[in-house]
């Protein structure tokens, strides 16, 4: 970069310094060479049409006024000359004045051996005396006509008045003359006028253009060379020094146009420089922090890598840290708040590790840790050295303090991976492990978490494909009233048959399987939608084909109720089945209730405004505020089966599934218990006067197939089902 630019200021001296005689020297060859090159450029011959247009038309309105010039002068000669011819004949020695003043033979004469081929005698008071040769187009008739003339239009007659005062004698003599000649020397005057301005336009154009080519022609086509030189390499312009003057104002324009094309390259070069270091900054280096990103961290982990690989006794941890609950910061406190921490996290990182270490920022709320292991010092320890770093004191933003939580991955190079990507990869999978297992902990890698991972990818794909393949099927679970032993509903139970090579030709997978995987990928949105319209027309079917006065109910999941638009959803799905909205009822859970409280308000009401029921799923696992509760549009509660399986042997579990049916009812909402196996659990639920069952006393889940055929066999009677 400085040489470059020292290179560019020579170049700039050497314009304002050059040798004089240098300059006379170039001067003389740009002389002698000028005028082939302007007359190769088009703005040469451009200022030479106008110049040479611009003088031939000047000269042009010129021979207009002298060709008329001309003509007059010639008709003015043939006067006098006639005149001249004319007064000697006229006679005056008479005393008559109203005779012609001629004799016949001398104007006989006078008509034969001049231009003379007309003329009319009058008196001086315009009588008329006598007319002789060819016929006049003008006539006398008073004294106001004495002074008009008659040229021809084809230039071959000319006529005019001689008062007496022109003749010196007392008569008025009208005069017709042959002026054919007069035209023919107009045109010669004319034609000999054309091609004399035609030299002349020729030349001063010739002479002016080479006097502009010396002076401003030849300069600007000198200038526009350079330009067009530094155009094609503007960082390292190749241009000629200038041979002209400086001190006239052309010469003045071309050193500046040269110290300009050099600044401009001194520019580009710095430009370039100051880019190169901002897009290496912004590739390389994360903005709010300062850190080095991702990539840079990838590249100094390939460069520990590459340098330790042959060194079988050097080894060095990779630590991915991610800040626990970072998002609730950000999305409560605002962006500048979980910036300043975000920022401040990194300065600690920075500072507690020693300068060898790469620190760096990966994520929103990631931070990465490529550190050498001395002897005696393991990775665990340097990772849990990093999560007192972030835990042991408070991050103070304006006023506030925030207690922060990390969860920590651990991976060491050689021991798991020696490919830098396969190393930070580890990491990942023991932090993502970290954050499964409750977070605020440190994981190190273990080829058991890779084989989840693996695991959980395979499940994806399974899954995506039992989509397209329509591999899931929907099982039923009856329900039923407890007081009337009517079937009331069905719950709509989701199942993955996967098709393999075993006899049995597939199996089932369970749902606690594949559920998780559904919901963390967000296949849970498809999915739920499929069974939302199967279970719809299931139920439609199984009313209108079968006459079973059965409701269906849905379990929705949390994704479904805050990701997408359900009431949507819901709304097509009813004008789809033409199901009778009254005859679906959606699950919820009760903790997804208060993760927003407002938006779980404004669904439910809308769910509810389509006529169809609600009902909180496992009420009793989580956290309900009975001031919310009272606001939501619910039709049912379901008591949790952990509770009603353990009522019998457990007094709490009693309680608790005796408490949900006192609150439901005094909440004007029907009670359902789930998880109903035996007699014993119907007694203890008819006893509490809950309100439905529903578990394996009275079926298992099972096909749409064997579900109606349970219905049309049912005869009402719980007892029948008596299996204690």
């Amino acid at each position: 970069m400085a040489v470059q630019s020292g290179n560019i200021q020579a170049k700039q001296a050497g314009v304002v310094s050059q040798d004089q005689k240098t300059n006379t020297s170039k001067f003389s060859l740009l002389f002698s060479g000028s005028p082939a090159r302007i007359w190769k450029s088009r703005i040469s011959w451009r200022i030479t049409l106008v110049v040479f247009l611009t003088i031939l038309t000047v000269q042009a309105a010129i021979l207009n006024i002298t060709a008329k010039d001309f003509e007059q002068s010639r008709l003015l000669d043939l006067r006098e000359t006639g005149r001249s011819a004319i007064v000697p004949l006229i006679n005056t020695s008479g005393v008559d004045f109203f005779a012609s003043p001629f004799e016949e033979a001398d104007v006989n004469r006078l008509l034969s051996t001049t231009r003379v081929n007309g003329l009319v005698v009058y008196a001086s008071d315009l009588s008329l005396i006598e007319r002789y040769g060819e016929p006049t187009a003008l006539t006398v008739l008073d004294q106001y006509g004495l002074d008009r003339k008659f040229y021809s239009p084809d230039g071959s007659s000319y006529e005019t008045i001689f008062r007496s005062n022109d003749l010196s004698r007392p008569y008025i003599i009208l005069a017709r003359f042959d002026s054919g000649h007069i035209k023919a020397e107009l045109e010669n005057f004319i034609r000999q006028t054309i091609i004399i301005m035609l030299l002349m336009s020729a030349f001063v154009t010739a002479v002016l253009m080479i006097a502009l080519g010396h002076w401003l022609l030849e300069p600007i086509l000198f200038m526009r060379n350079n330009l067009i030189a530094a155009s094609k390499n503007p960082e390292d312009p190749e241009i000629d020094n200038s041979p002209y003057d400086g001190g006239d104002e052309i010469g003045e324009a071309i050193e500046i146009a040269q110290k300009l094309i050099y600044q401009n390259a001194d520019n580009m070069h710095r430009m370039k420089s100051a880019a190169e270091d901002k897009i290496h900054k912004l590739a390389y280096y994360d903005t709010l922090t300062g850190l080095p990103n991702r990539t840079m961290f990838l590249e100094k982990l390939a460069e520990a890598t590459r340098e330790l690989k042959d060194n079988k006794n050097m080894r060095f941890a990779v630590i991915t840290v991610d800040l626990d609950h970072f998002k609730d910061i950000n999305d409560s406190m605002g962006h500048n708040v979980g910036d300043a921490i975000l920022r401040a996290v990194g300065k600690r990182l920075r500072s507690a590790l020693p300068d060898s270490a790469t620190v760096s920022r990966t994520g929103e709320d990631e931070y990465a840790i490529m550190m050498s292991l001395a002897s005696g010092t393991s990775a665990y320890e340097i990772a849990t050295r990093i999560a007192g770093v972030v835990r042991n004191e408070p991050f103070k933003v304006f006023t506030e303090e925030f207690q922060v939580r990390s969860s920590i991955g651990v991976s060491t190079f050689p021991d798991n991976g020696t490919d830098p990507d396969q190393v930070l990869k580890n990491a990942d999978i023991a932090l993502n492990r970290a954050k499964e297992d409750g977070r605020d902990t440190i994981k190190e890698y273990s080829e058991d978490f890779d084989r989840m991972v693996q695991q959980r990818f395979q499940m994806l794909r399974d899954l995506r494909d039992a989509l397209e393949l329509e591999q899931f099927q929907l099982f039923y679970q009856p329900q039923l009233d407890l007081k009337s032993g009517k079937i009331i509903g069905a719950e709509a139970l989701l199942r993955w048959w996967k098709p393999d090579n075993s006899k049995d030709g597939g199996s089932f997978i369970s749902p606690g399987e594949f559920i998780p995987v559904a919901e963390q990928s967000g296949l849970i949105l498809p999915i739920g939608e499929w069974v939302m319209k199967r279970a719809c027309q299931d139920a439609k079917a199984w009313r209108e084909k079968h006459g079973i006065d059965a409701s269906v109910a849905i379990n929705i999941s949390a994704a479904q109720f805050t990701q997408s638009n359900l009431v949507a959803n819901v709304k097509d799905v009813l004008k789809d089945t033409g199901i009778d909205p009254n005859r679906l009822e959606l699950e919820v859970t009760e903790s997804l209730f208060m993760d927003d409280v407002e938006h779980t308000i404004d669904t439910l009401h809308s769910l509810s405004g389509l006529g169809i029921e609600i009902s909180i799923d496992d009420f009793g696992t989580g956290y309900s505020s009975l001031s919310y509760l009272r606001q939501f549009p619910i039709d049912r509660l379901k008591i949790d089966q952990s509770f009603i399986r353990n009522a019998l042997n457990n007094p709490d579990d009693a309680s608790i599934a005796e408490t949900i049916v006192a609150l439901g009812h005094s909440l004007n909402l029907k009670v359902i218990a789930e998880g109903v196996e035996t007699k014993d659990h119907e007694s203890f639920l008819v006893e509490k006067d809950c309100d439905e069952v529903q578990g394996y006393r009275y079926s298992r889940p099972v096909p749409l197939s064997e579900f109606i055929t349970f219905a049309k066999n049912y005869n009402e009677d719980l007892g029948q089902f008596d299996k204690s």
